[in-house]
């Protein structure tokens, strides 16, 4: 194992303190519990979003917090859920009594972590919604999933209820907003190396050098098929397939396209791989209005990729548009 680290066991306390020192800017971050809030929360007369899950994806979800997107995320161990209370103290630190949205990706730690907050948090009389990312179409039930799992849509989740947050929608309303995405939003990826856990010291699992994984979890899960490599027009192939069967999108559709790199991908072949996807759309009659190309929602040095789609329409493409700033993500402002 070859990694920039200096104990396995202090890899997100280090990486959480070199955070505050790059984006003090921009955020704030609590250590004991550990948290991450924007550096002018909580804002008063706005609903709070917090988000959160096993670190290993960077930029998500502490690259997402900012004007525009998060108020705080919570990063637990790498690839492990944090604690309920963590979750709690973000939310609490948030909330200016317009109430706080979770947005949690579906897996089963983080599912009930957050539950377990929203209820203390409900006792200390602040309103929680909760909105679950279940995006992924390669598999209904996984390693850590009961029902599909949450993986690069959640990107999209947080941007767009962010900007309508932003704009001082209530609740209610953002909640709805961030269903919304969620319920248009499809996507798959592929891997073509795993990834080694820091604690762990070995790859999460093993592929030979002429294969790859097609469908894999964000955290190294099991996908849908093993196979041979292929081309990357091929690969594109298989991946928006099942997507596009899954909503199902249709020709005059309008639609924003990420493809998201797992880590350890060359942004060139990041684009070789939109290249095609914004091909196979167009003979569809599908038409990508928004793009996002990069590393978004990774696995830690994962070579591999994940597509996703999401239906728009004037409102969400508005909500897209809307400013944003965070350290992954800012225009506009």
């Amino acid at each position: 194992m070859k990694k920039l680290i200096n104990d396995p066991k202090n890899v997100v306390d280090e990486a959480v303190v070199g955070f505050e020192a790059a984006h003090g800017d921009i955020v704030t971050v609590s250590h004991d519990p550990i948290y991450i809030a924007r550096k002018d929360a909580p804002v008063a007369g706005k609903v709070g979003l917090v988000s959160g899950g096993g670190s290993g994806h960077e930029p998500l979800h502490g690259g997402f917090v900012g004007f525009g997107m998060l108020d705080a995320a919570v990063p637990g161990p790498v690839f492990t859920s944090p604690t309920p209370d963590p979750i709690l103290a973000a939310t609490k630190a948030v909330d200016a009594g317009k109430g706080v949205l979770h947005i949690v990706k579906n897996y089963t730690g983080d599912v009930l972590n957050f539950e377990t907050a929203a209820d203390l948090a409900s006792a200390e009389d602040i309103e929680v919604r909760t909105v679950i990312v279940d995006d992924d179409v390669a598999v209904k039930d996984s390693l850590y999933t009961a029902g599909r799992r949450g993986v690069a849509g959640t990107v999209l989740v947080e941007k767009i209820a962010g900007a309508a947050a932003e704009r001082g929608d209530d609740l209610d309303a953002v909640a709805a907003v961030a269903t919304k995405v969620n319920s248009q939003v499809r996507t798959m990826g592929v891997a073509l190396t795993p990834c080694v856990v820091p604690h762990a010291g070995e790859p999460s699992f093993v592929l030979a050098d002429d294969e790859i994984e097609i469908g894999i979890g964000i955290h190294g899960e099991p996908g849908r098929e093993r196979i041979k490599l292929e081309p990357a027009d091929a690969i594109v192939d298989r991946l928006l397939g099942p997507i596009l069967e899954d909503l199902p999108f249709a020709s005059g559709d309008e639609v924003l396209l990420l493809v998201n790199g797992m880590g350890g991908t060359p942004q060139v072949e990041l684009y070789i791989v939109f290249k095609h996807a914004a091909e196979v759309l167009a003979e569809k009659g599908i038409t990508v209005t928004r793009s996002l190309v990069g590393n978004f929602v990774t696995s830690l040095e994962m070579q591999g990729v994940s597509i996703s789609v999401l239906k728009l329409d004037e409102e969400l493409t508005g909500l897209w548009d809307a400013p944003v700033q965070t350290a992954a993500l800012r225009w506009g402002r």
